[in-house]
């Protein structure tokens, strides 16, 4: 792993970290420095000085002068996943297993998850992990094969997101989604195609938000999974989106209509 960011995330959320190599007069005031080298000291992690050429040779030439040996992150079954959402859905999941911005808005957060069919670009699983961390998801699904997983690339556009955001890799992805939509949730995919926008759909309940690979977008047979199917109107001359792009619009069209529900109880009360 390298990059001081994702690093530093991995330090903070008790990833195990086994060493850190930081390269020779980098500095302790250069922005992220002194707090990564404090967190790797609290952790006792071994730190070693070396030269950009030998992080070259670790970590390839983006690493912004820190690289560090970590153990894998583990996927979540997709069992896990559906226990996780079972004991939400039945009113289990407290306060306390809430990141403290989603106990401020006092309202229960119905599941969150965002599914992506064959995403291949690792910039772009890396951006939509951060943004979904971002929008309150629960966990994210991806599919075995024909899809990118959590590589080095993923972690350093992630920017440390992933570390927070358990992500489940299955075999069939239109078997999960039948186990998600048997457990309570409601599933909505994207596409450019699909007659029903998406700002006319309500989003605010229970949720599987699935986005398509970059290039053929929703799978003919994962659509065929779907709730229902929705789009982002496209206004312009251009007839699609990046993957990522797209992603974070719709995620945070769940969280506005969250927050308006989060509105309208408050008012009624």
């Amino acid at each position: 792993m390298c990059g001081r960011r994702p690093v530093t995330e991995a330090l903070r959320a008790g990833r195990p970290v086994h060493k850190l190599w930081v390269a020779w007069g980098i500095g302790t005031r250069q922005e992220g420095i002194a707090g990564l080298l404090e967190l790797a000291r609290q952790r006792h992690v071994p730190v070693e000085e070396v030269s950009r050429e030998r992080l070259d040779e670790l970590a390839g030439d983006h690493h912004q002068g820190v690289a560090a040996w970590v153990t894998p992150r583990p996927y979540l079954a997709l069992e896990q996943l559906l226990d996780q959402v079972s004991a939400a859905l039945a009113g289990q999941r407290t306060r306390g297993n809430l990141p403290q911005a989603r106990e401020r808005l006092g309202v229960p957060w119905p599941p969150l998850v965002l599914a992506l069919d064959e995403v291949q670009d690792p910039r772009n699983l890396g951006a939509l992990l951060r943004t979904a961390e971002a929008a309150g998801v629960d966990a994210v699904l991806i599919p075995e094969h024909r899809s990118v997983g959590l590589t080095g690339a993923v972690a350093k556009t992630a920017a440390g997101a992933q570390e927070w955001l358990p992500v489940a890799r299955v075999g069939s992805l239109t078997y999960a989604l039948d186990q998600l939509k048997q457990a309570g949730l409601w599933v909505v995919g994207t596409a450019g195609e699909a007659s029903q926008v998406v700002y006319d759909t309500d989003l605010s309940g229970p949720l599987v938000l699935v986005i398509g690979s970059e290039g053929s977008g929703l799978r003919q047979t994962v659509a065929a999974r779907c709730d229902a199917v929705v789009r982002l109107p496209m206004l312009g001359h251009v007839e699609s989106l990046n993957a990522s792009v797209a992603g974070g619009v719709f995620l945070y069209e769940v969280v506005r209509q969250r927050l308006s529900r989060r509105n309208l109880h408050r008012q009624s009360g």
